[in-house]
């Protein structure tokens, strides 16, 4: 059953090696997802599933490996603490390598970690689904949830300015702060497509996940500091 939940966004920015000169900007949203991760270890999991969108998806096993260097950065991660079954050849796609360093920047040892990378044109029926299998896969599970908001919200915004944009967020937001499992099933895939928004697959997960789970929700940062939508919530 699903007894916590993070939502935080995946920009490698976050790393202030990568963001370099623009680090501190990030820094209320760094800590936020300091917060996030903090009501994920209070709720003592058996396990922790991290979500995140990937071209391809796929499960990635604890000790399962990534790195920032293809953003210029000599900086290599793990997935969780323990050995875990990986391969070699199993490399985190960047979303699970910013949850890998989220983890390990706090110091995560309350549970087993395991990754699932989700491609953007997975079905809502096929989100809600595996976020039900996810919550059914243990007692206590936790779920953080990696993914962007809108990608439009300025000129320089790596989707260029859209109007829609604004008000794509403020209904995620509004979602996520009141654990609307039903808003978040009801996401438009297309326009979530047309916003470049990269957590809606994610998120969709969750809302399967949280079904029987009875959250409230908190959102603990909402902005678009790049022109993307960054959101940052925890569920309890």
């Amino acid at each position: 059953m699903l007894v916590a939940a993070a939502v935080c966004p995946c920009p490698p920015l976050l790393v202030p090696a990568v963001a370099a000169g623009a680090a501190p900007e990030l820094d209320p949203v760094r800590d936020a997802c300091a917060d996030a991760l903090g009501v994920l270890a209070a709720a003592r999991p058996d396990r922790l599933v991290v979500v995140g969108a990937a071209e391809p998806g796929g499960p990635y096993p604890e000790g399962s490996r990534g790195s920032f260097r293809g953003f210029g950065v000599d900086l290599d991660v793990r997935l969780g603490r323990g050995g875990g079954t990986a391969s070699p050849e199993a490399r985190l796609p960047a979303s699970l390598v910013v949850a890998a360093w989220l983890l390990d920047r706090t110091d995560w040892a309350h549970a087993p970690v395991e990754g699932l990378g989700v491609g953007e044109p997975l079905a809502v029926e096929r989100c809600i689904q595996i976020g039900r299998d996810i919550a059914g896969s243990a007692e206590r599970v936790a779920l953080l949830v990696m993914g962007d908001g809108s990608a439009c919200r300025t000129l320089k915004a790596p989707g260029y300015l859209d109007d829609r944009a604004a008000g794509f967020d403020a209904e995620i937001a509004r979602a996520l702060a009141a654990a609307d499992i039903a808003a978040l099933k009801a996401l438009d895939t297309g326009l979530a497509r047309e916003m470049q928004a990269s957590g809606r697959a994610p998120w969709q997960i969750l809302a399967g996940a949280a079904e029987e789970a009875g959250l409230g929700g908190s959102l603990l940062y909402d902005d678009a500091p790049y022109g993307v939508g960054y959101l940052v919530a925890a569920w309890s």
